[in-house]
């Protein structure tokens, strides 16, 4: 082990100890404002523009984006890839936040709707719309949590090499559960505020970090180095300084589409709406979100495609996955002086899948405690609906962390559809429901239905056809498809049945 490795293993160890407890410290100071069903899941509906702001941002952006999609994206497609980041700020973000936020913050005040699942009960009168999505959030966002797990504790294990993935998860998620049970929503949402600084910062080092790594020479020269690349296939370069992504036009096409109009359709996205206090803040929150968002998805992208240079154009032997965090390392160089950077790093990706974690515990685990059992229990009190809300948060992290550490390949399979599956059936009669009165019962199960069926008849196809693993690789293509329809479904079914007007 190398002096650099040990110097970077101490301070990163005291890094992780301010944060965790000012985590703990967080979510034992926010404990009052989660005394009550409201106040735990949604903050009391009191939350302000820059903590909504960043609680959306923080729970868009995982440790997966820099693990994963961002090293293989920005390795395979280059240049073109930070599009993806674009879309995700103007689409995901921008867009979403003017034409969904006031809207549905209003009409899930009026309905007293605080879950999504919830928010279809209410908004079509439909007990059913209310079972069937709080099925469809538990069962597929518990692998979505699981593959937080991993692609965190793959990162800490590369700088402590001595300690296994399973050792890190299991930090993760303590760390997680004490200040999410103990404070809910608003503990959240502070922590989010915090996270999202400490993700900024690190994207700016890694920016920083990267463009001045001699095989890089800086930002622009960066660029112009990319474009002189060749490898065995031939002139690599000019595919990797595509505007378009060249020839992963396609697939590029398919990543915007998901990761952007994906969360328009997500349980845990959308509830940043229903807890923002004003309608003032919303335009704050838009636009901080924005911003955010931008230098977040472009950074990482950014990094990712200036890998191939300062690796030397050589894939790191664990594969894709391994791209960033060598290509981090690598750049880093072995100085007293980017040893801190690199635990900032690090801090940013612990940062950016525990506010993922968070938000994704809190909607699987109020579609289960506050959407699925008071039709099992028949005297279901607010106490009793308030402790097992807690019991779920905790259930909800130690069944993803089990998954995570089992690495069972069911799991890991459907994790690969629970983006697609969650937005497709969601996507549809969630924003028809808000933007449009006329939008009925009827029209919500036929948007909803159609999203699975948009996602399942093709899976069930290439399953049969190629087997499973010949489905998982069609994932995005289906997940996309599966939103295209179920929003254009909600509308064709109104015009062919009664209107209703929104309570």
């Amino acid at each position: 082990m190398t002096n650099l490795m040990h110097e970077t293993q101490i301070i990163t160890v005291i890094a992780l100890a301010l944060f965790a407890a000012l985590m703990v410290c967080i979510g034992i100071s926010n404990r009052k404002h989660s005394a009550t069903i409201e106040g735990f899941l949604l903050g009391g509906r009191k939350i302000g523009p820059w903590l909504s702001a960043f609680s959306y941002g923080t729970a868009y952006f995982s440790a997966v984006i820099f693990v994963g999609y961002a090293g293989k994206n920005g390795w395979g497609v280059g240049v073109g890839s930070l599009w993806i980041g674009v879309g995700n700020s103007v689409i995901g973000c921008l867009a979403a936040w003017l034409l969904l936020a006031g809207k549905t913050r209003e009409l899930t005040r009026k309905l007293g709707a605080k879950t999504m699942p919830e928010f279809f009960e209410k908004r079509f009168d439909s007990k059913g719309l209310k079972i069937i999505s709080a099925f469809i959030i538990f069962f597929f966002l518990v692998p979505y949590s699981a593959a937080v797990y991993t692609g965190l504790g793959n990162m800490f294990n590369a700088v402590f090499p001595g300690i296994s993935v399973s050792v890190w998860m299991l930090f993760i998620a303590a760390l997680t559960a004490v200040y999410l049970v103990l404070g809910g929503y608003a503990a959240a949402a502070y922590t989010d505020f915090v996270q999202g600084i400490i993700m900024a910062v690190g994207v700016i080092a890694m920016i920083i970090a990267v463009s001045l790594n001699d095989n890089v020479g800086g930002f622009f020269e960066g660029f112009r180095r990319l474009s002189r690349l060749t490898d065995e296939t031939g002139d690599v370069g000019r595919q990797l300084t595509s505007v378009y992504g060249g020839t992963a036009f396609k697939a590029l096409a398919v990543n915007i589409l998901l990761t952007s109009f994906g969360a328009w359709g997500l349980p845990q996205m959308v509830s940043k709406y229903y807890a923002i206090k004003d309608s003032n803040s919303i335009k704050t929150a838009t636009v901080v979100s924005t911003l955010f968002a931008a230098l977040i998805g472009c950074g990482a992208y950014y990094v990712g495609s200036m890998s191939r240079l300062v690796l030397s154009n050589k894939l790191p032997a664990g594969g894709l996955d391994f791209v960033i965090p060598d290509t981090l390392i690598t750049a880093l160089g072995e100085s007293t002086g980017t040893i801190v950077i690199l635990s900032v790093i690090l801090l940013l990706l612990l940062s950016a899948s525990m506010s993922t974690l968070s938000s994704v515990v809190l909607s699987s685990a109020s579609a289960i405690s506050v959407d699925f059992m008071p039709f099992l229990i028949k005297k279901y009190s607010k106490k009793t609906e308030m402790r097992l809300t807690r019991l779920t948060c905790f259930a909800f992290i130690v069944l993803s962390l089990v998954f995570a550490m089992l690495k069972i390949n069911v799991i890991v399979n459907i994790m690969s559809f629970s983006w697609g599956v969650v937005a497709g059936c969601f996507l549809g009669p969630y924003v028809w429901g808000v933007l449009k009165p006329s939008a009925n019962k009827v029209s919500a199960y036929v948007g909803m239905a159609a999203g699975a069926l948009a996602i399942g008849v093709p899976c069930i196809f290439y399953t049969v056809t190629g087997g499973f693993s010949a489905a998982v690789s069609h994932a995005p293509e289906m997940g996309v498809c599966a939103m295209a329809v179920s929003f254009i479904a909600v509308p064709v079914a109104m015009l062919f049945t009664k209107k209703r007007t929104a309570q």
